[in-house]
């Protein structure tokens, strides 16, 4: 008897305005096949879904869903997942794609946020598929963000914050019973990259990060590197430059300071991973974004047009 394939599962990094961390994919053209990809991905940021038109499933790991025009999917970066519509549609969607912890950043920080624990649990390892029967306030907020982002008029983005706290307070007013969307662990290096996510100033090893999966280091490794295409230190980079680039545009803290708080032990070693990637250093970084160009963090490698059936 053959062996079982492997579940294939991808990983999608979308490119995030530094100066606005969220991202909107729509259109027409946004529109999903009726031919299951048979490749679950998952993502570097929180995306929330409106369906315009028709409807499908959605596959969350094993755990499938049916979903309707009308409603509201919500997915933490670390669920794999994909979607295809009912035989002979194509449903239409809208996407928007963001950092929950930098969008809210002006108003409070997540840890001084009341029922933190429950904003938590909504980032890591949780998706559902949300109707409007049962929660009517979601998808008008959702329509609201996403005109906002398309006709970008007058302050949209403090709109849009403010849309977006109403959306995630609505999301943790859901009753804990009905939390049926909860996948912590389904990934199996989905502890490393919430660690990674809450530790990354800190000074830790890849034995951490394998030990928080119950892996060997060689198998984490290996593990790590085909579900994200790059290693575990090299994502910790990553994730360290991206938080940099926010405290070098929203504070006046030294360039060494900023190096130190996301957690670089000199200034040598974070003006080298500054540059490979965003191609200057800090200090001409920060002087771009000060002149009012559009900047944005580390490359993009999403989807820009939604999956088609080969």
């Amino acid at each position: 008897m053959g062996r079982r394939p492997a579940t294939v599962i991808e990983y999608r990094s979308y490119e995030l305005p530094s100066h606005f961390p969220m991202r909107i994919i729509a259109g027409e053209d946004w529109r999903i096949s009726d031919v299951p990809c048979g490749v679950l991905h998952f993502h570097n940021c929180l995306e929330i879904g409106l369906c315009e038109s028709d409807g499908g499933k959605i596959d969350f790991a094993g755990h499938v869903e049916n979903f309707h025009a009308g409603d509201v999917t919500v997915i933490a970066g670390d669920v794999p997942h994909t979607t295809w519509s009912d035989a002979g549609t194509a449903s239409k969607w809208a996407y928007l794609f963001c950092d929950p912890e930098e969008l809210l950043r002006p108003f409070f920080a997540l840890d001084t946020l009341p029922n933190a624990r429950l904003l938590d649990g909504l980032l890591h390892g949780w998706c559902r598929v949300l109707s409007p029967q049962q929660n009517p306030a979601l998808a008008p907020l959702v329509r609201q963000m996403l005109r906002e982002m398309t006709q970008k008029g007058l302050n949209y983005q403090i709109s849009v914050r403010g849309l977006f706290v109403a959306f995630i307070t609505e999301l943790m007013r859901l009753p804990t019973h009905s939390n049926s969307g909860s996948l912590t662990g389904s990934m199996v290096i989905a502890p490393a990259l919430r660690y990674i996510n809450s530790h990354y100033m800190e000074n830790f090893t890849i034995g951490d990060l394998a030990e928080a999966c119950s892996m060997s280091q060689s198998h984490f490794r290996r593990v790590f590197h085909e579900l994200m295409g790059i290693g575990p230190l090299e994502h910790l980079n990553h994730t360290r430059i991206t938080k940099a680039c926010t405290l070098l545009r929203m504070t006046d803290e030294s360039i060494l300071t900023v190096g130190e708080q996301v957690g670089f032990r000199s200034m040598s070693s974070f003006n080298r991973h500054f540059a490979e990637a965003m191609g200057c250093s800090p200090s001409e970084w920060r002087r771009t974004v000060g002149a009012g160009r559009s900047t944005s963090i580390l490359k993009y490698n999403g989807w820009l047009t939604p999956p088609r059936d080969k």
